[in-house]
């Protein structure tokens, strides 16, 4: 049964963390939406998606956003308290260390399993719809935005096509017309107007482009300034709709496999991908137990002094994690022993900073 005093620290807590997390969630949408707008002005997926992957996209963050705002969020609620003297208070009351230790302990292990949640389940399962959604998108004249009767901008060619007719699944086409610029040969730009009858939709085997077969149709090429244009009848043309441009800086195929995938493949990037999942809950219970005493405030320090020490403190433990993962890859390492090993060691050096901070002082005698 939870006291007066835990269900108040919980309270406090929980809506500290809570109020972090949105906070960072509105700054990880806007850099995630930068992202993916340059994603869909490249052709890496068409605009009629964008939004289902950003909200994918932010899902698959949230392994890193919940362990940074569950630690924030303790530092800026317990903070409070001891700038406005309310720990100082609750201490002279007789409350020691084991009345802050219960509630955090409570809510540590609820973040921590929520983190799992999202490492080991959510975040996969969100990166490979996301992959599905975009793949099935690129196969889809109606998703790359192709409407009947409306003149459409071909992503990152300079060109537009033009539809009469379009069938419900986006596979068959009526009467199109594609007008594309290039530059020749000579250096002179050209206008390519590429006509037909009826077209169909297809993409490459490796899915890096998608085209336009169309039937019954006449292609010309008209150099601007010049007049030896030229005019082709065809019965079958095949003319690109887009090229699918995908961020080669980005692409982790390790990281849309599922947990189990990943235990029944051996490779130095499936067992970094799966030391990161498995660690994710123990560095939350790691930063947890690391703001207890970096929170600790006395009412005339300077109120952001310890927060931006906490951030430090933050930044260098994850960097050695991200290094730890980065030797994983590389395959200099094989199993993820010094990552617990690391976390172990930062949460040794915490509760022994919580711990120096109620160890009772002995009185100095007079005189001394």
């Amino acid at each position: 049964m939870l006291s007066i005093l835990d269900r108040y620290f919980l309270r406090e807590l929980a809506q500290s963390v809570a109020a972090t997390a949105i906070v960072l969630l509105a700054i990880m949408s806007g850099i995630s939406f930068a992202h993916v707008l340059q994603q869909v002005a490249n052709g890496s997926f068409p605009a009629s998606v964008m939004f289902q992957v950003l909200g994918l996209n932010m899902l698959d963050g949230l392994t890193t956003l919940l362990p940074l705002s569950a630690f924030l969020g303790v530092l800026l609620a317990l903070g409070r308290m001891w700038r406005e003297s309310e720990m100082h208070v609750l201490a002279s009351s007789g409350m020691g260390a084991s009345g802050l230790l219960r509630p955090m302990s409570i809510l540590a292990a609820s973040i921590a399993l929520l983190v799992g949640l999202v490492s080991l389940w959510l975040g996969p399962w969100a990166a490979r719809t996301s992959d599905q959604l975009v793949a099935a998108a690129n196969r889809s004249v109606i998703a790359a935005g192709l409407d009947a009767g409306r003149f459409t901008e071909l992503p990152g060619k300079g060109g537009i096509i033009f539809v009469d007719q379009l069938s419900r699944d986006g596979s068959t086409l009526g009467n199109t017309f594609i007008a594309t610029e290039r530059i020749g040969k000579d250096n002179v730009p050209h206008i390519k107007l590429v006509t037909g009858k009826r077209g169909q939709l297809y993409q490459e085997t490796d899915g890096s482009g998608r085209f336009l077969a169309l039937w019954n149709g006449f292609q010309y090429d008209i150099p601007l300034g010049a007049d030896n244009w030229r005019k082709m009848q065809y019965e079958r043309n095949d003319a690109s709709l887009s090229n699918v441009q995908s961020d080669t800086d980005d692409e982790d195929p390790a990281h849309s496999l599922t947990t189990m995938a990943l235990l029944r493949t051996d490779n130095p990037d499936t067992r970094a991908e799966f030391a990161w999942r498995t660690i994710a809950p123990a560095m939350t219970l790691v930063l947890l137990t690391l703001a207890l005493p970096l929170s600790r405030q006395s009412p005339r320090e300077p109120r952001f002094g310890r927060l931006l020490l906490a951030v430090l403190a933050f930044y260098c433990y994850y960097l050695m994690m991200a290094l730890c993962r980065g030797q994983l890859i590389k395959g200099h390492w094989h199993h993820s022993g010094p990552m617990w090993m690391l976390s172990l060691i930062v949460f040794g050096i915490a509760a022994w900073m919580f711990r120096s901070q109620y160890v009772e002082r002995k009185p100095r005698r007079a005189g001394a």
